[in-house]
Order: structure tokens, then C-alpha cells, then sequence
């Protein structure tokens, strides 16, 4: 397999039906008995909350507290000097892997292969590992490593392993809770280059998407690893996107990604509400879906474009209704982001892999540059900050006239694979993880 067609891993996400779910909740499952650690858009329902944690900053799940990738920070540099914003500290030791960061409670988490192992690894704001905790066997095959971001609610870390294993962990001490394979408990294959996704909690809940003949999406009681409710199939294997919740005329509805399409299934009981067909190259649908003012946006990269679709809720039945198609923004997996009626992000086939920036709600593209090349993105006080798979990091204004740099660097040397982990702002600093490193840069503009 050539290196173009090896570079089709996730992330580090039609036909249309409705049908009640076919697995009824399961008895309580028993958690296991505790291991010691290794060392030392519209929100889904979440205890961890500021209020919480005033003086801690907040990242709790992939792409931010709201899932939007929009950082709540302000007081931010609106440019960098020619070397780039000063680096506060470098860490290692937190294994291979795409997995990007969260932050709660004075703590960054992340995940990696250490040896043999999974391991979720909990950081102190100084860049020191303070513990970590096993979570199964590590992804060896291509493209070695973690994938799932961790997720912090109510005390807890939920991760789930590229193999399946999802595991509750007190996020202060890395103590493990509970744990279960979800490939294993609902009949499922692995996919090709394993699961990436970063798991959801709706209130009491962990929502997580196994896929497969038995089952699409799950719920499980997140105190227990209990099964709440389970969402017949979609008739798809899993795809490589993270789940995202929204509220559509009264109905909470969770959408997310399989191999070949967007579904949706109600928050709440479990119903398979649809199934819009949605194939790419490699069955790489790996960009989380964006939902906005009734409408969800769906992207995937080798040329399979992007689709806007509004949600009808009719009565007890949902579906969907084309409002545009585009082949100019084909994003793999490096994420978009919607900011004051534009989309944001890197093509991959099309466009010469530019960054590209789109209008919500015809789909006319506003520009296509070049920028530090494609990859991934994240938004804050109205600032693009934008890491390309080689490195190059990016700070632009996010505006749909230009995409023009007012700032570029490149991380320091030493990481191993392509830099696909995607960049956090939070508390005043730019989070960037290259295989067994992760760097933290102060871009405040102004300092205590």
C-alpha cells in the first residue's frame, strides 16, 4: 500500500427509517475490582461544569465544552512573533498516539501506547505526569497507537481504546471504576485501523458506538458500565468520528458517523431515527458531524465532499433534507469549525488539500489557501489555530475573505508520525501532542 493511500486513518468520524431498538437495557453489569495505576452544539447533559472547577481551566470532552472546537478563552495574542509563542514546557512519557487532550480539575488527560499497554495519563498544569492507568492492549497494528481523547465528567475519566475498552476512572487518582469491551459485550468487529472515537456523556449517561450487525449506538449507565439502551443496527460497521447531541424541535438526537453514513438515534430511548447514506474511499467517515440552527453538516475526505441536511421532526418520525452538496471541502479527519455562518477547514483530494472555508447555508466556497498545509484546526476569540500533518502550526484570522498567517512555527523535532492529535486553547495555552510529547505555549496577551 502506497503512503497516499496509507494516510486514511481517523482520528485524535441513504436510507431512511425509523425502528424501535432491538436489545432491551441488560441486567447491572459488575464492576471490576479496581487496578492500581501504572504510576503515580448544543451540550450533551454534563456535571462537569465551571462552576465545579472555577479556578481550573475546562476542556472536558474532544473539541470543548460545547463540542463546537471554539475555546471559550479570551485575552489572546492576535499574532506571533517570528519564533512563535513562547513554549512553557515540553512532557513525554505519555506514549504513542493521536489522542488529543482535555482538561478538569488541574489535571490534562491523554492517552497512548506505553509498551504493550493502552494508558490514560493524567497531567498537573507544569507538564508533570501525576498518574497512569492501563486501559487493555495497546493498538499495534498500522498506525500504532491511541485514537479516543479522554472525557471528564463528574469526577470521572472515560476512555475507550482503539481495541474497545472503555473504562471509568476517578480523575483525580486514576483508581479504575469500572470497565467492559464494547466489541465484545455487542457482537462487533474492530475496523480497520481500529476505533477512534471519543466517547459522550448525557447526564447519568456514556454513549458510545460500537456498530456492527447487532447494534449501531449505546447507551450505558455511567456509574456501572450498565446497558441503558441499545440502538439496533444501522447495518454499518463503525466509523471514525466521535458522537455529538442536539436538540431538534423537542427531540434530542444523537448523531454520529458508520462507515457508510450519518445516523441518528434518539437520546433518549434508543430508536434508530435514520440512516443517510454517506460512503468514502476506505469507509474513512471520520470528521465529526456539525449541527446548527435545525441543519447538520457532514464532510469525508478522498473527494466524497460535504453535505448540509436539515432535520424534519414530523410527529415520531425524523428524517433528513438535502440543502446543499459540495465537492469543494473533502475534510479526512482534521476536524471543522463553524464560526458566524462559515465553515472552516482542510480539504484533502480537492482543492490541492487547502484550507478551505465555506458558507453555511449555500455551501459557496470563499476561499481555498494554502496555509501551513493540510491538517487539523481549533477556534478561539475569533482566531483559527491550525496544525498541519508535518508539524507546521498556524494562527489566522478566521474570516471568509483571506486565509491569511499572522503567525508560524514549527514544533520542535524528535516526535514520531505524521502530527494528526488535534490542538486545544484552553486556560490561555495551545496544547500540541506529537507522538510521545506534548507541548504547551503560552498565547496570552498579556500576562499575570
Amino acid at each position: 500500500m502506497t503512503w497516499y493511500c496509507k494516510t486514511v486513518f481517523f482520528a485524535a468520524a441513504v436510507a431512511m427509517g425509523c425502528s424501535i431498538q432491538s436489545e432491551s437495557p441488560g441486567p447491572a453489569q459488575t464492576p471490576e475490582r479496581p487496578r492500581p495505576a501504572v504510576t503515580s452544539p448544543v451540550p450533551a447533559r454534563t456535571s462537569a461544569t465551571p462552576a465545579e472547577q472555577p479556578e481550573a481551566p475546562l476542556w472536558p470532552r474532544f473539541h470543548g465544552p460545547r463540542a463546537d472546537n471554539i475555546s471559550p478563552d479570551t485575552g489572546l495574542l492576535t499574532e506571533w512573533p517570528e519564533t512563535g509563542p513562547p513554549l512553557l514546557w515540553t512532557a513525554q512519557g505519555i506514549g504513542e498516539g493521536f489522542a488529543s487532550v482535555t482538561l478538569a480539575y488541574g489535571l490534562i488527560y491523554t492517552a497512548g501506547n506505553v509498551g504493550e499497554k493502552t494508558v490514560v495519563t493524567a497531567l498537573d498544569l507544569d507538564g508533570q505526569i501525576r498518574w497512569q492507568t492501563e486501559n487493555g492492549p495497546a493498538w499495534t497494528g498500522e498506525y500504532r497507537g491511541s485514537r479516543g481523547t479522554p472525557t471528564i465528567d463528574g469526577g470521572r475519566v472515560y476512555h475507550e481504546s482503539p481495541l474497545g475498552q472503555l473504562a471509568c476512572l476517578d480523575a483525580r487518582t486514576g483508581q479504575t471504576l469500572w470497565n467492559l469491551n464494547v466489541l465484545e459485550k455487542f457482537g462487533a468487529e474492530n475496523i480497520t485501523w481500529a476505533l477512534a472515537e471519543s466517547v459522550l456523556i448525557d447526564g447519568e449517561r456514556v454513549i458510545c458506538c460500537p456498530g456492527g450487525p447487532r447494534v449501531s449506538v449505546v447507551a450505558l449507565d455511567k456509574n456501572t458500565g450498565r446497558t441503558v439502551w441499545a440502538a439496533k443496527s444501522a447495518g454499518d460497521a463503525a466509523g471514525y468520528a466521535s458522537p455529538v447531541i442536539a436538540q431538534c424541535e423537542g427531540r434530542r438526537i444523537i448523531f454520529t458517523m458508520t462507515a457508510k453514513a450519518l445516523i441518528g438515534v434518539d437520546a433518549d430511548t434508543g430508536e434508530l431515527l435514520f440512516r443517510h447514506e454517506h460512503t468514502t474511499a476506505y469507509d474513512v467517515n471520520a470528521t465529526m458531524p456539525v449541527y446548527h440552527d435545525g441543519c447538520v453538516f457532514i464532510t469525508s475526505g478522498y473527494g466524497s465532499g460535504s453535505e448540509l441536511l436539515r432535520v424534519r421532526v414530523e410527529g415520531q418520525k425524523v428524517r433528513l433534507e438535502p440543502v446543499w452538496q459540495s465537492k469543494d471541502l473533502d475534510n479526512h479527519h482534521g476536524g471543522v469549525v463553524l464560526l458566524d455562518g462559515y465553515l472552516y477547514g482542510a480539504a484533502h483530494n480537492v482543492n490541492g488539500a487547502k484550507w478551505i472555508c465555506l458558507d453555511w447555508k449555500t455551501g459557496q466556497m470563499r476561499y481555498a489557501e494554502r496555509g501551513v498545509g493540510k491538517g487539523s484546526l481549533t477556534c478561539a476569540e475569533g482566531m483559527l489555530y491550525t496544525l498541519s500533518e508535518r508539524g507546521q502550526v498556524g494562527l489566522a484570522r478566521a474570516k471568509p475573505t483571506e486565509h491569511n498567517l499572522v503567525g508560524k512555527f514549527r514544533l520542535p523535532p524528535g516526535g514520531e508520525g505524521p502530527t494528526w492529535a488535534h490542538p486545544v486553547v484552553c486556560g490561555g495555552r495551545l496544547y500540541l501532542r506529537h507522538g510521545d510529547g506534548l507541548f504547551a505555549y503560552d498565547v496570552r496577551a498579556s500576562k499575570p
